[in-house]
C-alpha cells in the first residue's frame, strides 16, 4: 500500500481568509506549501486534500468559482513538481449536520474508500481544531501546522503533538530531509 498524506486546504496549502477564498485571484499559496507537495510527491507519498467549503452554502462563492480556484491550485502544484491525487470538499452549511463536514470524518473516509487507503497508517495535516478532531475520528494521525489558524489552535491544544511551523517543515520531516 502506498504512503499518503491528506491535507486541509485553507491555512495549510493556501492563505486563509475570514471572508472566504472566493475566486482564483484570492488564492495564494502559503510560502513553501507548493514545494512541500512537490517534495512529498517526489518521495512517492500520495497527496490528497479534504476541505470544508461552507462558502458555497453561505452564498459567498459558486460551485464554478470553487472549481476555478481548485484548477489554479492544481496548476501551481503541477508547475512546482507536485501532484494532488484527489480533492474532496464539503459544500454544506454547518447547520446541515452532514457527515462530510469536519470535524466529522466523512471526507477522510470517502478518500480512504475511493483510493484504498488505510487511514490508521496516514497523516491528516491541518491548522484547526476541526481538522485535528476529524483526524481523531478517522483514526489517522493529526498533524498541526502553525500557518492559517494553527497558532490559535495550538493555544487551544498546547500539548498536541506533532506540530510543525508549516507544511514544508512537515514534508521535510516526513521524507527525512
Amino acid at each position: 500500500m502506498a504512503e499518503f498524506v491528506i491535507l486541509d486546504r485553507d491555512g495549510v496549502i493556501n492563505e486563509d481568509s475570514p471572508d472566504y477564498i472566493k475566486s482564483p485571484d484570492e488564492w495564494y499559496p502559503v510560502p513553501g506549501s507548493l514545494e512541500a507537495i512537490a517534495l512529498l510527491t517526489q518521495n512517492h507519498i500520495q497527496v490528497f486534500v479534504a476541505t470544508n467549503q461552507a462558502g458555497i452554502a453561505r452564498g459567498k462563492l459558486t460551485q464554478e468559482s470553487l472549481e476555478a480556484i481548485h484548477e489554479k491550485m492544481y496548476r501551481e502544484v503541477d508547475a512546482a513538481g507536485g501532484k494532488i491525487v484527489d480533492l474532496r470538499y464539503c459544500p454544506h452549511h454547518p447547520s446541515e449536520q452532514c457527515g462530510c463536514r469536519k470535524p466529522k470524518p466523512g471526507l477522510l473516509e470517502f478518500l480512504a474508500e475511493a483510493h484504498d487507503l488505510d487511514l490508521a497508517s496516514g497523516d491528516y495535516v491541518g491548522d484547526s481544531l476541526k481538522d485535528l478532531r476529524a483526524a481523531e475520528a478517522a483514526q489517522c494521525r493529526g498533524i498541526l501546522v502553525l500557518t492559517g489558524n494553527g497558532e490559535e489552535t495550538h493555544h487551544l491544544r498546547p500539548h498536541h503533538k506533532p506540530v510543525f511551523e508549516n507544511l514544508l517543515a512537515y514534508a521535510k520531516d516526513r521524507v527525512g530531509v
